[in-house]
């Protein structure tokens, strides 16, 4: 049983039978949307003995988890393929399994519209098909990162109805997800969990709920401060990124090493935290979910400044390393237009697949509509596509030798970097790959 912050609230009637049924591992979950949340989480409910059920409209992905098989990095096809074939765990595309469920938890996206407004499709799609199914005595968590409000306001009118009040038949909590893909150290289990319900018997069924599965869990009193709780976290790491990305540029201007300055500041024992700049932010968290923020602030009044103007220079960084390209070039005395530019490194971040709202797309398409001939290199994703154009991972030593440029975007590890230096005609670093390297060849973010 994992720790928790709060005594636990005394439960009776429908609450109390269905805490009996979580607390002895009897309760049969349900995850909704099986991607980077659902999945491990679905895993984690089952390797305790709950039975669980997945749902979601890819029918591909169904497939693949009634198979064992795993498309997703964090979790192994050796984790996963036991519980299917014990029939722990199952996959469907069908809703009407919400029916014999006691526990559902909604991971579903929540990406932003062009106009950077949430776009709550996928939350509402979700909740309709759910609540076309769902039986009194169920416990419903959303963990889709959304801005405050959205459990209380959008999701509970969805679902509740005569029969079906939430506090006494139905249960309704929410609780953000906190998965940073590819961390071989925090992982679904080991993550602290914020949990916050509509009523204090919501939020103890799900503690009880995650108690069994994860190490450790961590009440709070409402559903809108588990939702704001999220875009704290990642409005905190964007505006701070944002932050140093500017002060990259301010010491680009002036011939500072900024990635020194840092590791320098990083010496101090409090009072600091470093953040590393880079091409821009990416993954399905910190470029987004402070716009939630930004945006349900403007609905009460109030203009959210600093998010804004971070939000301003992270989207400039893609434009600045395609300036700092051209640059590199010209002393060489080439125009960046005709020029090869291999890009190194495609996925948002260090070791994973995962290519969401990664600069390299912005990189990549800057650079052609600038009529550079780009190609890149990614162990880790084999295609890469930018508006209309495919491409293929290449070698990276056999592109640095062709290229009249490199641009690492993404640092992953087990690259040969000082071979491919010793092989380029230029490389601009902005992910400090080269570090302690000096060559003339070199440029820095």
């Amino acid at each position: 049983m994992a720790n928790t912050e709060n005594p636990a609230v005394p439960l009776t009637g429908v609450a109390g039978e269905l805490a009996a049924k979580i607390r002895n591992r009897t309760a049969r979950a349900g995850v909704v949307g099986l991607g980077y949340v659902g999945l491990p989480l679905a895993v984690e409910l089952g390797h305790v003995g709950f039975p669980v059920t997945g749902i979601d409209v890819s029918q591909e992905k169904v497939d693949e988890i009634n198979r064992g098989s795993s498309y997703i990095q964090d979790v192994p096809t050796e984790a996963l393929a036991p519980l299917v074939q014990s029939g722990k765990l199952k996959a469907t595309t069908d809703f009407s399994a919400v029916a014999g469920l006691d526990t559902i938890n909604i991971c579903v996206p929540t990406p932003l519209r062009k106009t950077k407004d949430p776009d709550m499709s996928f939350i509402v799609s979700a909740c309709e098909g759910i609540a076309k199914h769902l039986k009194p005595g169920t416990l419903v968590i959303l963990e889709s990162t959304t801005y405050p409000g959205t459990t209380d306001e959008l999701v509970r009118p969805l679902l509740e109805r005569p029969g079906l009040r939430v506090g006494h038949e139905l249960f309704l909590c929410f609780s953000p997800e906190r998965v940073d893909p590819g961390n071989p150290k925090f992982q679904t289990k080991n993550i602290p969990k914020v949990v916050g319900g509509t009523t204090p018997a919501c939020s103890q069924l799900a503690v009880d709920l995650y108690s069994q599965a994860l190490d450790h869990v961590v009440p709070v009193t409402s559903t809108q401060v588990a939702e704001m709780v999220k875009l704290l976290e990642n409005t905190f790491r964007m505006i701070n990124i944002g932050l140093v990305n500017e002060l990259a540029m301010m010491c680009g201007r002036m011939g500072i090493d900024v990635w020194e300055v840092i590791d320098a500041a990083a010496t101090k024992p409090f009072g600091f935290m470093p953040f590393y700049p880079g091409p821009g932010l990416g993954g399905h968290c910190i470029p987004i979910d402070p716009f939630y923020l930004s945006w349900k602030s403007k609905q009460a009044g109030i203009e959210a400044r600093f998010i804004e103007l971070a939000g301003y220079v992270n989207g400039q960084m893609p434009h600045y390393v395609v300036d700092k390209t051209a640059a590199a070039l010209n002393e060489h005395a080439k125009p960046l237009k005709g020029s090869k530019v291999h890009i190194l490194g495609v996925a948002y971040k260090r070791d994973i697949d995962d290519m969401r709202e990664s600069p390299a797309i912005d990189v990549a398409h800057l650079l052609m509509k600038a009529g550079a001939v780009v190609s890149y290199s990614d162990p880790w994703v084999p295609v890469f596509r930018v508006d209309s154009v495919e491409l293929r991972h290449v070698d990276p030593l056999e592109a640095a030798a062709g290229a009249d440029a490199i641009v690492v975007i993404t640092d992953h590890k087990g690259v040969p970097y000082r071979e491919i230096l010793d092989k380029a005609k230029l490389v601009l670093d902005t992910r400090n790959a080269f570090k302690g390297i000096q060559s003339s060849k070199l440029f820095r973010l």
